[in-house]
């Protein structure tokens, strides 16, 4: 009987490898992290819209200033920042602002400056 007893656990020591059991505790771990990591994206990527959107107006404003500061008088849209080399080019991101939107010339104030985001 010692030596039926023996050779089975001699058979079962030298055996290598995972249960069943361990392969599902894994695979569940690996899915709640994958969940986790989906979900934080999601909000990185809102975030950083919204973030463009508010340095796109800023940018936008600066050079604003800057054009009054060098020529005296605000510009009357966007384009004519880009056309006298204030800005390389018209704003395509997620603002509302585009070539012709128009800037108060009394106090340099943008006509939109919405977010898409």
């Amino acid at each position: 009987m010692h030596r039926i007893t023996d050779r089975l656990r001699a058979a079962r020591s030298d055996q290598r490898g995972f249960t069943l059991i361990e392969l599902l505790v894994v695979i569940i771990i690996l899915g709640v992290l994958a969940a986790v990591v989906v979900f934080s994206v999601r909000g990185v990527s809102n975030n950083s819209k919204a973030s463009a959107c508010k340095t796109e107006i800023r940018t936008v404003e600066t050079a604003v200033e800057a054009r009054y500061a060098e020529k005296g008088s605000y510009p009357g849209t966007v384009q004519v920042l880009v056309t006298e080399g204030f800005l390389r080019s018209a704003p395509d991101g997620p603002s509302t602002i585009t070539g012709a939107t128009t800037i108060d010339g009394t106090t340099g104030a943008l006509g939109s400056t919405g977010c898409d985001a």
